[in-house]
């Protein structure tokens, strides 16, 4: 039933925004924190206190000024979870380098691609991670750089690149190894790095993420100081972190997931950022949480489900944990029960956003009842506008469905070098388009029923994938399920499950659709259901729903239909 409030909501607080630097701020927390635990990297053996990680990222910085590199300049990173990607986030914030997350799953066309489109001066790099041999990817790409001094490569590929930085202990030829930097920076760099306190902005170009389109190339979402430190802090006020806190961190540091709602959320509230293993693995998060007397846990739908499924689920300790953060992609209600159930996260919270947005734009509170938190992604962040609108852009009444736009400290500053995509996005409003449907109520709570472009039309009805999903979560043999549209000459479109069942069982189509009968909407039942071990996914764990409608398409050969 709609009301008549229109879907329109802002998140007032007597909380100020802060108006510092990353690098500003960082000095703070770590004179104020000194001896606290900071950072923990169980697959590297490193405990650091917060004094300790500001002596490396210190000495970090200096030695990235010491290589040439200037405020402004873009230095690329592209690796696994480390400690060195952390020490890396802080210290270019510190020295204003603009940081250039590279996704670890991005081969060789997608990497030129990236360091070429914001024409990145140095690049960080791992050696290699699973079947990604990056050196190998980086001296096919520039085979200059075998013969070149490092820090002097001039590579025709990668004309704008002259550092290339390598993690690890063994050496590289034409390339500098990421432990040796430090000693490059002496007292002129300090005293640099001490000058550029004072004169760098907060409203300053601190990051550029690369945004996945599932058509053309990707997007670099800028990002400022003020966007994500700010963003942070608002994360871990929602969570009620405290300097008492120790957050297990499994999401990529690449993504705002580890980056901003792993790291800032931390270090603004003086709590310990755990990081488990270099890439996702249930196990390692398991023994993690136990070992670390970790009190709130962080992953996408997928990651969580991979740890309550697990085998050893059962002899592993919870009882510390107490918050976190379930994100990335839409969040069933069932797996969200079992969360708060099983693994003892009562206050578990629920963020919604994307990258262009610090990310995160609303999130529900750990004293929220829990039918809203398992439910809806919670109300507006503070400072931060939202609204609902129909597709001439006029906003809608509450609980009416349109598409999710935002406003306010968190927006990007744009798509780097691209002001026709950032006009695309961002109105002239500043109101940033997100291409998600959403509803709001008159609670303000909001739920995200879909992409625009994800919705099916089937027969003139609107069928949003997520409704069938989460009823679908409910059959006993059901483990993870994914709904997308594919072509159908008589309906135009119709409506396929994608299901992975439980370890050991088994079912058939006609058994999911007589779940599905008097329990849902005739036009919602799929008509079509594929059993599958997995899902086609993103590093981050967001499941490609394009390449499933491709996929499909093929096995059922099916026809696209042709639109007026």
């Amino acid at each position: 039933m709609t009301s008549t409030l229109p879907s329109y909501d802002h998140g007032t607080s007597t909380t100020k925004l802060i108006g510092e630097t990353i690098g500003t701020f960082f000095d703070a927390a770590v004179a104020r924190w000194h001896d606290r635990d900071a950072l923990i990297v169980r697959h590297q053996d490193i405990r650091w206190t917060y004094g300790e990680l500001g002596r490396r990222v210190d000495a970090l910085a200096a030695g990235l000024l010491g290589l040439g590199l200037e405020p402004g300049d873009r230095i690329g990173i592209w690796s696994q979870n480390n400690a060195e990607w952390v020490l890396t986030q802080f210290a270019t914030a510190k020295a204003g380098l603009i940081l250039v997350n590279v996704n670890p799953a991005y081969r060789r066309a997608e990497i030129e691609y990236a360091l070429n489109k914001v024409a990145c001066k140095a690049l960080i790099t791992s050696p290699a991670l699973k079947s990604s041999d990056y050196i190998a990817i980086l001296n096919d790409l520039a085979p200059e750089i075998a013969t070149s001094q490092p820090g002097q490569l001039n590579a025709k590929a990668l004309p704008h690149l002259r550092t290339v930085i390598r993690l690890g202990k063994d050496k590289t030829p034409g390339m500098l190894s990421f432990d040796d930097i430090p000693a490059r920076g002496g007292n002129a760099e300090r005293s640099r790095l001490a000058e550029l306190a004072d004169r760098l902005q907060f409203d300053d170009p601190i990051n550029i993420q690369f945004t996945s389109g599932t058509t053309g190339f990707p997007k670099g979402a800028t990002l400022s100081h003020h966007n994500i430190l700010n963003n942070g802090y608002f994360i871990g006020e929602a969570m009620r972190l405290t300097p008492e806190d120790r957050l297990c961190i499994p999401v990529p540091l690449y993504h705002c997931f580890g980056m901003v709602l792993g790291n800032l959320a931390c270090v603004t509230h003086g709590a310990a950022m755990i990081y488990p293993a270099e890439a996702f693995d249930a196990l390692s998060v398991l023994q993690t949480v136990q070992a670390e007397r970790c009190t709130a846990l962080h992953g996408v739908p997928t990651m969580f489900i991979a740890a309550l499924d697990h085998p050893d689920f059962a002899k592993f300790d919870f009882s510390t944990l107490r918050t976190g953060i379930m994100a990335g992609s839409p969040c069933p209600i069932e797996v969200m029960k079992r969360v708060v159930a099983q693994m003892n996260m009562q206050q578990v919270t629920i963020a919604y956003g994307m990258t262009e947005t610090s990310p995160v734009s609303t999130q529900s509170s750990t004293d929220d009842p829990l039918e809203r938190r398992v439910s809806t992604v919670g109300r507006v962040q503070p400072h931060i506008e939202i609204k609902i609108v129909d597709t001439e852009g006029r906003i809608v009444p509450r609980g009416a469905t349109g598409e999710f736009c935002t406003r306010g400290y968190s927006v990007m500053t744009g798509y780097w070098n691209d002001e026709e995509k950032t006009r695309e996005a961002i109105d002239p409003g500043r109101w940033m388009h997100t291409g998600d449907l959403a509803t709001m109520d008159d609670d303000g709570y909001v739920n995200i029923v879909g992409r625009l472009k994800d919705m099916v039309i089937r027969g003139g009805e609107n069928v949003y994938p997520r409704e069938i999903e989460e009823f679908l979560y409910r059959h006993p043999k059901v483990q993870d399920v994914q709904v997308i549209g594919v072509p159908d000459p008589r309906f135009g479109e119709e409506i396929c499950a994608w299901i992975k069942l439980r370890e050991g069982e088994a079912a058939t189509d006609e058994e999911i659709r007589d779940f599905c009968r008097g329990q849902i909407a005739h036009y919602k039942i799929p008509r079509y259901v594929r059993f599958v071990d997995e899902f086609p996914m993103t590093i981050t764990g967001k499941v490609q729903k394009f390449v499933m409608r491709e996929q499909t398409i093929k096995a059922l050969d099916l026809k696209e239909q042709k639109t007026a």
